[in-house]
């Protein structure tokens, strides 16, 4: 197609591209565990918090997410059975989110799987390209600021 060479020239194409495989990648990884990509970081990210309870609005910034996505997610989480909400005693307008013993399992799962995932990528371009790569995709990214 004529498009072809502006698309091979264009970062936000490959970015995009590259970014709908990884999110199939991780449908794959996690997929026994009827997990999505993000709610498998929430659960990576609420183990290493531990003791500390997580609040959405932590997530959501984590993850440069709404507060929308992150309040879905926490819901399929809670309803797996791997999340426990908690109204916040400090103010009772929000709440806390922990860890319930199945999702402590499930955590530890998703962070071999991704710890594999990462060592496979190492192994296959080795760490000084990849970390070249992933600062300048941040040097892209922070060209278009969020709104």
């Amino acid at each position: 197609m004529r498009i072809d060479a502006f698309l091979n020239e264009s970062p936000m194409f490959t970015v995009n591209r590259a970014a709908r495989r990884f999110d199939s990648l991780a449908a794959q990884v996690l997929a026994s565990d009827g997990l999505g990509f993000l709610e498998g970081l929430m659960l990576a990210a609420m183990f290493f918090d531990e003791p500390a309870p997580t609040t959405p609005s932590q997530l959501a910034e984590t993850f440069a997410t709404t507060r929308g996505n992150v309040s879905h997610c926490i819901s399929s989480l809670e309803a797996k059975g791997f999340v426990q909400r908690t109204i916040d005693p400090k103010d009772a307008r929000s709440y806390l989110l922990g860890l319930k013993p199945q999702g402590k399992k499930c955590a530890l799962r998703v962070i071999r799987a991704f710890d594999k995932l990462q060592a496979e990528f190492e192994n296959e371009v080795g760490k000084t390209v990849l970390n070249d790569t992933l600062r300048t995709i941040r040097q892209l990214e922070a060209l278009v600021p969020l709104k």
